[in-house]
C-alpha cells in the first residue's frame, strides 16, 4: 500500500526557513516523479514544485522560485522541500503527491499534509 507521510512543518517568522520531508513507502520510489503542493485557507490547492524520478530535473511555481529547493534521496525514499525567505503568503497546508505520467503528469497518491505558518 502506498504511503506518503509529510513532516517538518511548523510556525516560523517572516524571512525564516523550514525543511519539509515526505517519507514514501509501498512503491518503488525512484520509478516516480513526486511533487509538493499547498493549500491555504479559502484557496484552491496549488502546485509548488516537482522533481523527476532521478532528481535530474525540478520545476517550481513562480511564487517560490529562488526561495524553495526541492530534492530527493532515493536511497532513503524521501522527498524534501527546503523553504527559505518565507513570507506570510506561504502559510498553507503542504502536501506531497506521487506523479504518474501518461502523456501528462497526474497525481495519484497524496500524503496527509503538514502545516506551515509564517508569522509577520
Amino acid at each position: 500500500e502506498v504511503h506518503l507521510v509529510e513532516s517538518g512543518g511548523g510556525l516560523v517568522q517572516v524571512g525564516g526557513s523550514l525543511r519539509l520531508a515526505c517519507a514514501a513507502s509501498g512503491f518503488t520510489f525512484d520509478d516516480y516523479g513526486i511533487g509538493w503542493f499547498r493549500q491555504a485557507p479559502g484557496k484552491e490547492r496549488e502546485g509548488v514544485s516537482c522533481i523527476t524520478s532521478s532528481g535530474s530535473s525540478a520545476y517550481y511555481a513562480g511564487s517560490v522560485k529562488g526561495r524553495f529547493t526541492i530534492s530527493r534521496d532515493n536511497a532513503k525514499n524521501t522527498l524534501y522541500l527546503q523553504m527559505n525567505s518565507l513570507k506570510p503568503e506561504d502559510t498553507a497546508l503542504y502536501y506531497c503527491a506521487r506523479l504518474t505520467y501518461s502523456g501528462i503528469y497526474l497525481t495519484d497518491y497524496w500524503g496527509q499534509g503538514t502545516q506551515v505558518t509564517v508569522s509577520s
